[in-house]
């Protein structure tokens, strides 16, 4: 048999043809079927159209109102009420709206529903955000899942693979924010076009699963189709923490063929913010010390997690946001914001002046919940900096992790979490 890749094998398990290799065409049947309050009801009108009357596996059908949720107008509430309707009608277990869901990438994780070797296909580009947990996440129009939920599947080409070995490990301040953040402006926004990333290598034995989650949710700013993480102790148990049933990890052959190959070595990065009006264009903190920022933002389908609500906690901690800037907060999920809330984070958050929102990606998308007027600048741990993402198309958006974005709330100016920390405390002995 040929060498395969990670995503090679997968879809080889998935599929109706057996092995497969980079630039095939093959028919998968994925394991879960994901849609939210934007893309669910354009799949449902598409359904109709096809004649088709109910999606032929309900069981795998997972619909998450979190785009437009809460609902800000009578759209927004129409749209949620077409997922709620729907999920009634053909009897969908997996429904989740506000009070008892969350953004859904981050969610599919909390439910237990990714792991070793599954296949997810979501009418959202952060799909992708599954390959931290050896899995495959990838996006796809409604139209396409209008077909997969009338057939059970869908035909698509194998990518190509790009491997990146990593090495060494992270040191203070620095997260899997800054490892996509490095490889992006290494290859481009473009530079993984037609492939699936595979991370691996000797530093992933460090990487937390939130860091990983991290590096994976922006696969898709490198062009890239798809993205997985090497299987290892760190996922097996974070998989059977979450009750799924223990698998080994899917892994690559070591003769496996690539496209490329990339190296990183965690130990010599260092906090990055990526400039508007694109994910590709990183630098060092210290590169835009003095930039006034109007408005922090801290969430997103992978940065509303408890390791980002610690970090923006530890900086917060005992001082105040910058009079002139608001900051949002936005746990990822329900049980996230419940945990955040037991732990003391978000008192401690709120007691800095930062508001503190319902799981949402509202703002992050340029909906509602955190909107950019025309001239004002942003720090964000959101995935995309494009011309008018948050709002007016004047306005700008800085992509960094959440000590960075913590730091630049309290000074009021973006800075490095180091010298923020290192300066309050030396003025408060």
């Amino acid at each position: 048999m040929r060498p395969q890749t990670i995503a090679e094998r997968i879809i080889a398990e998935h599929s109706r043809e057996g092995a497969v290799r980079a630039g095939a065409i093959a028919t998968v049947t994925p394991d879960i079927l994901l849609l939210n309050d934007v893309s669910g009801p354009l799949a449902f009108d598409q359904l109709a159209a096809m004649g088709a009357s109910a999606p032929v596996t309900p069981e795998c059908v997972v619909l998450v109102a979190d785009h437009f949720a809460p609902a800000s107008d009578i759209h927004s509430a129409t749209a949620i009420q077409s997922l709620r309707r729907f999920a009634r009608t053909h009897g969908i277990e997996h429904f989740y709206e506000p009070g008892r869901g969350g953004i859904e990438h981050t969610l599919l994780d909390e439910l237990g529903l990714v792991g070793h070797g599954t296949i997810v296909f979501g009418a959202d580009s952060h799909t992708c955000t599954a390959g931290a947990f050896n899995a495959l996440g990838i996006g796809f129009g409604w139209t396409d899942l209008a077909a997969a939920l009338a057939t059970g599947g869908l035909w698509m080409r194998v990518p190509d693979s790009i491997r990146v070995e990593l090495t060494g490990r992270l040191k203070l301040h620095v997260t899997g924010k800054d490892i996509i953040l490095d490889l992006i402006r290494r290859i481009g926004v473009d530079g993984a076009a037609d492939a699936a990333l595979e991370f691996g290598g000797p530093g992933l034995m460090s990487l937390p699963i939130e860091d990983r989650m991290a590096v994976a949710n922006m696969a898709v700013e490198a062009g890239a189709d798809t993205c997985v993480f090497e299987g290892d102790d760190v996922s097996r148990a974070h998989m059977v923490k979450r009750g799924r049933a223990d698998r080994a990890p899917v892994s690559a052959d070591s003769d496996a063929s690539y496209r490329s190959r990339v190296a990183i070595d965690l130990s010599s990065l260092s906090p990055l913010v990526a400039r508007p009006p694109s994910p590709g264009s990183g630098v060092p903190v210290g590169e835009l010390r003095g930039q006034r920022v109007d408005q922090v933002y801290v969430g997103n389908c992978a940065n509303g997690t408890m390791a980002d609500l610690r970090q923006v906690a530890d900086v917060l901690r005992g001082r105040r946001i910058a009079p002139h800037v608001r900051m949002i907060v936005v746990p990822a999920t329900q049980k996230i914001w419940r945990e955040a809330l037991a732990e003391g984070l978000l008192d401690i958050i709120a007691a800095a002046g930062a508001t503190i929102s319902p799981p949402t990606c509202g703002a992050c998308f340029g909906g509602h919940m955190g909107i950019l007027a025309a001239g004002e600048t942003a720090v964000a741990t959101t995935n995309r900096n494009f011309r008018g993402r948050m709002g007016h198309a004047d306005s700008r958006v800085f992509l960094a992790n959440a000590w960075v974005a913590a730091a630049s709330a309290v000074a009021g100016e973006i800075t490095a979490p180091g010298e923020i920390i290192a300066k309050v405390d030396a003025a408060s002995t």
